[in-house]
C-alpha cells in the first residue's frame, strides 16, 4: 500500500521538475487534455491543421523533456531505478514512525508506552538497514555510538550488532575485485589469504593475509557498486531532512561531501600515513608505550578498491569494554555477595559519570596488589602441598583479570584527537566505537588501537587557530568571545541572536546534558533554537570536527564518563595559540 501510495507522487514530481527546467507548469499539467483539444479542433476547421500539429508537437515535446528530466532528477538525486526503490523502501518505514513518534510526543505518553515504541521501532529499522545496507549501517552505527546522546538505551544495544557484524560477501566476490585491482591471481600477490573476513562494515571487509615475504597484514577490500548506493541514500535521508527536520540539513551536505572520500582506498591510505607520521612525531602513537597505535599501510600494494596494512592485534573496544563489565561484576558477586553488587551496578548506572581516571588507578593498583598476594600463595601452596597426589594445584590470577581504566581512555581519545585537530589540522571525522580497537589487554597493558581513515579532514592554520579560540572561549564560559569567533567563522542566522550562537557552539564543540538542553530531548532542543533563530549558514570547516567531539562525547556517555570536550582540549589550545603569539 505504501509503496502504491508513493508511486502516485511520481506524477506531481515530474511536473514540478518540468517547471524546474524552463517549462511552465501548466503545460505539464494539461498535456493530456491539450492533445484531446487539437483532435477536435482539427476534424472540425482543416485550414488549422498546421498550426494543429505544431501545438501537438510542442505539447509532446514539453511532455518527452518533462518525463526526461525526472528520469534525470531519479538518477543524480536517489541512483536510478534501483535508487528509488530503496527509497520508497526507506521512507515506507520512516514516515509512519516519524508521525508515530511525533503524535506520542503530543500526547506526552508514559513511558512504558516509549519503551514499547522503542523495542518495535528499533527492531523494524535494524530489519531495515540489514536488508538495505549502504549508508543505513552508518546511520545504525551512529545510533549504536550514540551520537549527541540521542538515542535510548534500547536502540543503541539493538544497533549495537552493526559495529562489526555488518553482512559479508562471499569470498569469491572478493577474490575476484583484489584480483581485478591487480591484474593478478590472488596467490601472486599473497602468501595466504584467509577466505573468511575478520569484520564487515558499511563499504568493505576485511581480511587477514600473509605477504610474500611472511608479513602478516589485513586487506580491506571495497564492496562493488557501493558508492553510487551510498551517494542514493544520503541524498535519500537529506530529502527526508528536509521536510521532517531542517535542522540537520546543513551539517548533512558537509558530511555528504565528506563520506564521497571514502570511495578511494588508495587516498584513505595516503591520509593513514600522514596521521600515523604526524602522531608518531609528537610521541602519540607507536609502539606498546604509547598512548595509541596506528597501522602502517603499505601503499604499493593500495588501489582505490583494495588497502593493505599492518594487522593490530586486538578486540574492538565495545567488546572488551563489555567483557571487561562482565569480569568486573562477577568479582563484586564473589566479594560483596549478590544484593550489594545489584546495588553498585545500579547506582552506577544512574549515576551521571563513574570513577575518575585516578579512582580507577587506585582501585586497579589494590586489585593488582591483591592478585600478586594470591599468586604468592599459589606458587608457594603449588610449589608444596600441590605435590603430594590427589591434590589439585591452584590457578594463577593473570592481569587481564585487572579491570580496564574506562575514565583513562575517554581521556586519551580525547587528548589524541584534540592534537590532530588543533595542532596538525589533519584528523580522522569519523572515530566512532567500531573504529576504536583495545590492544594488549591479555598482558595487562590496554592501548588503544585507531583504525579507518577513510574520512580525514584538513584544515588551514588560520581555521585551526581559530577553532582554538573557540575552544578556549568555551572552556572559559565567555559568551562574547564565543559570539565573535562563530560570526568570523561564518556562522549566519536570520536574527543572529547571541545567545543562540553560543548554546549551538556548546553542543556542536563542547558537551550535552539536561541542564544545557533544558530537560528537553537533544532533537526536540535543536528544533527549539531553530525555530527561535533559523541557521541559514553553518561554518562547513568545523562540522567534522564537531561530528568528532559528538562521537567521542556519546562514547563517554555510554560509559558513564562524560566530559567537556572544550575543557579537555583547553591545554592544547592555549599551547597553540601561544606558539603563534595569540594568547
Amino acid at each position: 500500500m505504501l509503496a502504491l501510495k508513493y508511486s502516485r507522487l511520481t506524477v506531481p514530481a515530474c511536473r514540478q521538475h518540468a517547471s524546474l527546467i524552463g517549462f511552465p507548469r501548466r503545460l505539464s499539467n494539461a498535456s493530456t487534455a491539450t492533445s484531446s483539444t487539437v483532435v477536435t479542433s482539427s476534424s472540425s476547421n482543416p485550414k488549422s491543421s498546421s498550426s494543429t500539429t505544431t501545438l501537438a508537437m510542442a505539447s509532446a515535446s514539453a511532455l518527452a523533456i518533462a518525463t526526461l528530466s525526472s528520469l534525470a532528477y531519479i538518477n543524480n538525486h536517489v541512483g536510478g531505478i534501483s535508487g528509488l526503490q530503496r527509497t520508497i523502501s526507506f521512507y515506507s518505514l520512516a514516515i509512519p514512525k516519524y508521525i508515530q513518534y511525533r503524535m506520542h510526543m503530543l500526547l506526552d505518553s508514559p513511558d512504558e508506552v516509549w519503551d514499547q515504541l522503542h523495542e518495535a521501532t528499533s527492531k523494524n529499522g535494524l530489519d531495515k538497514i540489514l536488508e538495505l545496507q549502504g549508508f543505513y549501517i552508518k546511520s545504525g552505527q551512529m545510533c549504536a555510538a550514540n551520537i549527541g546522546n540521542a538515542f535510548p538505551k534500547i536502540w543503541q544495544d539493538t544497533m549495537s550488532v552493526l559495529q562489526d557484524e555488518c553482512p559479508a560477501e562471499p569470498f569469491e566476490v572478493v577474490k575476484g575485485i583484489v584480483e581485478g585491482e591487480y591484474g593478478k591471481k590472488l596467490d601472486q600477490v599473497f602468501d595466504s589469504f584467509e577466505e573468511v573476513p575478520i569484520g564487515a562494515a558499511s563499504i568493505g571487509q576485511v581480511h587477514r593475509a600473509t605477504l610474500k615475504d611472511g608479513t602478516r597484514v589485513v586487506v580491506k577490500v571495497m564492496y562493488p557498486g557501493v558508492e553510487d548506493v551510498f551517494r542514493g541514500d544520503v541524498r535519500t535521508i537529506k530529502m527526508f531532512c528536509e521536510v521532517a527536520q531542517p535542522v540537520h540539513v546543513p551539517p548533512l551536505i558537509e558530511i555528504e561531501k565528506q563520506f564521497m572520500t571514502e570511495f578511494d582506498y588508495e587516498l584513505e591510505a595516503k591520509q593513514l600515513a600522514k596521521v600515523r607520521k604526524n602522531m608518531m612525531a609528537a610521541n602519540i602513537a607507536g609502539d606498546s608505550s604509547r598512548l595509541c597505535a596506528i597501522p602502517k599501510p603499505y601503499l604499493d600494494l593500495c588501489t582505490k578498491r583494495v588497502l593493505v596494512m599492518e594487522e593490530l592485534k586486538g578486540n574492538k573496544l565495545v567488546v572488551e569494554l563489555k567483557k571487561d563489565m562482565e569480569r568486573q561484576m562477577e568479582r563484586m558477586n564473589n566479594s560483596l555477595g549478590d544484593d550489594a553488587a545489584e546495588k553498585f551496578s545500579k547506582e552506577f548506572t544512574l549515576g551521571e559519570n563513574g570513577p575518575s581516571a585516578k579512582e580507577y588507578d587506585a582501585m586497579i593498583g589494590l586489585l593488582n596488589a591483591k592478585r600478586r598476594v594470591t599468586n604468592l600463595y599459589a606458587a608457594l601452596y603449588n610449589g608444596s602441598v600441590g605435590w603430594l597426589p590427589g591434590v589439585q594445584k591452584k590457578e594463577y590470577e593473570s592481569k587481564s583479570s585487572l579491570p580496564i581504566n574506562h575514565a583513562k581512555l575517554v581521556d586519551e581519545l580525547l587528548f589524541i584527537h584534540g592534537n590532530q585537530i588543533l595542532v596538525d589540522g589533519c584528523f580522522n571525522g569519523d572515530p566512532h566505537p567500531g573504529n576504536i580497537l583495545l590492544l594488549g589487554v591479555d598482558e595487562g597493558k590496554p592501548q588503544l588501537g585507531l583504525i579507518d581513515y577513510g574520512q580525514v579532514k584538513q584544515i588551514s592554520k588560520e581555521e585551526r587557530i581559530l577553532f582554538c579560540k573557540i575552544i578556549v572561549a568555551l572552556a572559559n564560559k565567555d559568551k562574547e568571545m564565543v559570539v565573535q569567533c562563530m560570526k568570523e567563522a561564518g556562522y549566519k542566522t536570520q536574527r543572529m541572536d547571541p545567545d543562540i550562537m553560543y548554546r549551538f557552539a556548546t553542543l556542536a564543540y563542547d558537551e550535552d546534558n539536561h541542564e544545557l538542553t533544558e530537560g528537553q530531548h537533544i532533537q526536540l532542543y535543536m528544533e527549539h533554537l531553530h525555530h527561535k533563530d533559523p541557521v541559514e549558514h553553518l561554518p562547513q570547516q568545523y562540522i567534522m570536527a564537531s561530528r568528532v567531539s559528538i562521537l567521542l562525547r556519546g562514547l563517554g556517555h555510554a560509559v558513564h564518563q562524560s566530559r567537556s570536550v572544550a575543557e579537555a582540549w583547553k591545554p592544547i589550545a592555549e599551547k597553540v595559540l601561544k606558539e603563534e603569539g595569540q594568547l
